[in-house]
């Protein structure tokens, strides 16, 4: 007979997982499990560049399981001797409600092991010394957490990647009829480096959650380590976590509290709208602080999880936690911008800036100036290699200019409305200077656009104190003094949908000290396959090779601010994560950059050190005619002497890759 917590587990899985029993109305019943194909021969693989892993079987005798995994490579090819290789963790899934009414569903771990037999033919029969059989229930989903860790085979030479994989079956190895699957790894792979552990051990998404059961934080006295809270109180700032107590600022700036940066709509994903649908007082408490339900401080007294659906239904959570940036995202949408530079025969250039509608039509500037907080133009000479410094450059004296259209809802000084189009006129720029771009490069000027409006979150509103700001579609134009095709700046290193793989589509670059910049395809440019590509060449008017407002000091130029900041903040470990090429032969066009105050190093140099180190590289880098840290003359001197290209060849998938 079955007892009655059992019983009731029962019940659950029936709500659980009716949909599916429903389709197989009009059968002849169960066909039992599909037999295992035989297993490929052949020669064992020789080199694992990529590990995969499949569970082939789940067997149960008196209660314990039997787990079958074969593993292969990249090529398919059967990956014998393998010693670092564990089932991390088998647990089962306590349904909704089971442990008590309005609680989620949560995995109930039951063992571990590193006990297998290596087949030699790419399977292994993994056994379990201890396994929890007094808590094991064949009516729930079973689910099992294969790890293989980064290593070697058995003969100490073959390196091995790391790989996890969870498998979930029901009670008897069958195809399990109910998970719970919220949040996919590929969306934590956006920012997570693919391989990279995520804190202290997994590299998936999917090991951290079978691991950081409830029941297993609860029994440590630590519920704020079950993943539910946990992974919400590493994403936000809101307070600290772990035994250092860490705060999450970086990932704050990152999902910015917008659930849909993870919570993604999925047909592979059985759960993913859980979030919305059943809150509760642990997941809630890791971004909402200062409550104590139980005293019924910050919110209404409640001492479980049994009334929270009764107020928090699932559109009005869904609602409250997306409308502001749904709303946001429909007012970035509502207006754009159509420019123009226009060079006059004295060398100075007239900017002109249309805002549009959201149709593409334009607006008269005039009608919308007391609803801009800011329009801001940032103007240099030299796409390719900008001569223009942040500050004066020491090669011309000059800096870049930076003019604001429209400031606190007012127009700026001699800026006038031309037939609804904002203009003025920019003072004489250094057109066809010297530049180690080329002569065609400084024949080139181009301008950066930002634009923030003031508004009520819906529709654009009159400036004033207390009022909001959004930062809109940053505009890019480019102008020459002969009259000729704009020289333009490479974008196949880096597109900007990298960037918002982490940043999501509203990142507001730099709000604040400018107006912000939003990237969006009113930047695309066609390359050379007809992709419309959105770069990153418009930093470039400001994070010039001579630095930005430090003057090299904090190594400003675009070509090491982006490896310096990132990998300071220990977000990348691995360059596919931002590149999508490397344009090598872009460095034939460039000079020193500023790399410390008013100290200049050799391009390609300056570039690997703010990845590697300066000191670290330092030595090798001189030794191939390299300047660090020394002065401007000598590192421009050097630019194009400098030999790393000679032996390096390092592409986005191995930057170690050498040309010997």
């Amino acid at each position: 007979m079955m007892n009655k917590k059992n019983s009731k587990i029962a019940l659950m899985l029936v709500a659980s997982a009716v949909s599916v029993a429903l389709t197989g109305c009009g059968s002849d019943g169960d066909d039992g499990k599909d037999g295992n194909p035989g297993l490929p021969g052949g020669t064992p693989a020789e080199a694992i560049e990529q590990l995969k892993l499949e569970v082939l079987s789940v067997s149960y005798a008196d209660n314990i399981p039997t787990v079958k995994v074969y593993a292969t490579n990249e090529d398919d090819e059967a990956v014998v001797g393998l010693k670092d290789f564990s089932i991390e963790n088998a647990a089962q899934l306590i349904p909704v409600g089971a442990s008590g009414a309005g609680n989620s569903a949560n995995w109930q771990k039951l063992g571990s092991t590193s006990t297998f037999v290596d087949n030699k033919n790419g399977s292994y029969e993994f056994s379990f010394d201890s396994f929890d059989t007094d808590t094991f229930n064949a009516e729930l989903t079973q689910r099992f957490n294969i790890v293989a860790e980064a290593s070697t085979l058995l003969d100490g030479v073959t390196s091995v990647p790391v790989s996890e994989i969870v498998a979930d079956f029901d009670g008897e190895g069958y195809q399990a009829l109910y998970t719970k699957n919220i949040v996919s790894h590929e969306v934590c792979a956006s920012c997570h480096a693919e391989g990279e552990k995520i804190y202290h051990k997994a590299t998936t998404v999917e090991t951290c959650i079978t691991c950081h059961t409830q029941e297993w934080a609860d029994g440590r006295g630590k519920p704020e380590v079950a993943f539910a809270h946990l992974v919400h109180n590493v994403h936000n700032s809101n307070k600290v976590w772990g035994r250092n107590d860490y705060t999450a600022e970086t990932a704050h700036a990152i999902v910015q509290d917008n659930c849909q940066s993870c919570h993604v709509e999925s047909e592979e994903l059985t759960e993913w709208g859980n979030w919305t649908r059943i809150p509760t007082m642990e997941t809630c408490t890791s971004c909402h602080t200062g409550i104590d339900f139980v005293a019924g401080e910050g919110h209404s007294q409640q001492s479980d999880n049994s009334n929270c659906i009764a107020c928090h239904n699932a559109s009005w959570t869904e609602e409250i936690h997306t409308g502001g940036f749904e709303q946001k995202k429909a007012f970035i949408d509502m207006y754009g911008l159509t420019s123009t530079l226009m060079v006059n025969s004295d060398k100075t250039a007239t900017i002109s800036v249309t805002i549009t509608d959201a149709a593409g039509s334009a607006v008269d500037a005039s009608t919308l100036v007391s609803k801009i907080q800011r329009i801001e133009t940032i103007t240099n000479v030299g796409p390719n290699f900008p001569i223009m410094g942040y500050n004066a450059s020491p090669g011309n004296g000059q800096a870049k200019v930076a003019y604001d259209l429209v400031r606190n809802g007012e127009l700026g000084e001699n800026v006038s409305v031309e037939a609804g189009a904002l203009q003025y006129t920019l003072p004489v720029l250094p057109f066809g200077e010297y530049s180690p771009a080329g002569i065609q490069d400084t024949d080139t000027a181009f301008t950066f656009i930002g634009l923030e409006m003031c508004n009520d979150g819906t529709a654009a509103v009159d400036c004033g104190d207390d009022i909001a700001t959004t930062s809109m579609k940053a505009d890019l134009v480019f102008g020459t003094l002969s009259g000729e095709a704009a020289s333009m700046r490479h974008t196949d290193s880096v597109a900007f949908n990298t960037c918002e793989n982490c940043h999501g589509e509203t990142f507001e670059i730099h709000k604040g000290y400018h107006a912000g910049f939003i990237m969006t395809e009113q930047l695309g440019r066609e390359n050379a396959d007809g992709e419309v590509i959105v770069g990153v060449d418009g930093c470039v008017t400001c994070h010039t090779p001579d630095g930005t407002y430090a003057s090299g000091g904090n190594q400003g130029a675009l070509e090491m601010k982006l490896h310096s900041v990132h990998g300071e903040q220990d977000i990348i470990s691995d360059c596919t994560q931002c590149h999508n090429d490397f344009n090598l032969d872009a460095f034939k066009l460039k000079g020193a950059l500023a790399t410390s105050a008013g100290e200049y190093t050799t391009p390609i140099t300056a570039t690997c050190a703010s990845c590697h180190g300066f000191d670290e590289i330092k030595a090798h880098a001189e030794g191939q005619g390299g300047v660090v840290n020394g002065t401007y003359e000598d590192a421009n001197a050097s630019a194009q002497v400098e030999f790393c290209m000679g032996c390096h060849k390092p592409t986005i998938f191995d930057h170690t890759a050498v040309n010997m």
